[in-house]
């Protein structure tokens, strides 16, 4: 069926890009966190789209579960993922302590894969680049001057 002219039977046209002033209510439905409730690892959360098994509700029933290579930089993709899931978490419960310890947890790891990581690769961003006294961030390699197969 092509969905692009469809009209409803009430006769209501929903073709045009607004909401026609006949749709009808909807009640949307988003289960509430729970305090210190189950968490994924941050690898999976970033794999997964959230940190809260209870939150994790598939696209039309498809379920990712492809893992992301282990290299430095997705570790840090994953750490800086979970820092930001747990902030937005902690802005509605910040009282959780479970769920501040790990966020520190997260944000002391964070600190220290990407000490690792700029004193392998170099500066990850042009603050980082500054904290060393000079500026670094133009000399290279850049990013993508590494084989993927090579990053650590």
């Amino acid at each position: 069926m092509d969905y692009r002219n469809h009209q409803p039977e009430t006769g209501c046209a929903d073709n045009m890009g607004v909401l026609p002033c006949c749709a009808p209510l909807a009640n949307p439905y988003v289960p509430f966190q729970q305090e210190n409730a189950a968490t994924y690892q941050a690898p999976m959360g970033l794999v997964r789209g959230t940190l809260y098994p209870g939150l994790d509700l598939p696209f039309m029933g498809m379920v990712n579960q492809n893992e992301q290579s282990h290299t430095p930089m997705h570790q840090l993709q994953a750490l800086n993922f979970a820092i930001s899931e747990l902030g937005l978490y902690l802005d509605t419960h910040p009282t959780d302590q479970e769920a501040i310890d790990l966020f520190n947890q997260y944000v002391e790891q964070y600190s220290h894969a990407m000490q690792q990581y700029e004193q392998n690769y170099g500066p990850l961003n042009q603050m980082s680049s500054a904290l060393s006294g000079t500026y670094e961030w133009t000399k290279g390699p850049w990013p993508w001057d590494y084989d993927a197969n090579k990053e650590g």
